[in-house]
């Protein structure tokens, strides 16, 4: 009986510590800022800001802050369509 008990208790607890993070990444945006922050008592964190249409622009924004700029993985950039597929002709 102390088996299921302390396996429960132990999938539960692995449930209640997984953070559930919001979208990190806005697709509308080529350029992130991630920002590093330091907060009181220890704790810190550190956050996306995905508003920037080139490097240079974010690099401006990130300047003189602990801040770095990357590529938005997420971005949806405008491709073109691939070739249509050729089709085979039925012989009869």
């Amino acid at each position: 009986m102390r088996l299921p008990v302390l396996t429960l208790t132990a999938i539960a607890t692995l449930f209640v510590a997984a953070d559930a993070d919001a979208q990190t990444y806005d697709p509308r945006y080529p350029v992130c800022m991630h920002v590093y922050t330091s907060g009181g008592r220890g704790g810190g964190g550190d956050y996306y800001d995905c508003s920037f249409t080139s490097i240079p622009q974010c690099r401006a924004t990130a300047s003189g802050r602990a801040a770095s700029c990357d590529v938005n993985p997420y971005y949806a950039y405008n491709e073109p369509p691939p070739p249509p597929r050729k089709r085979h002709k039925k012989v009869q």
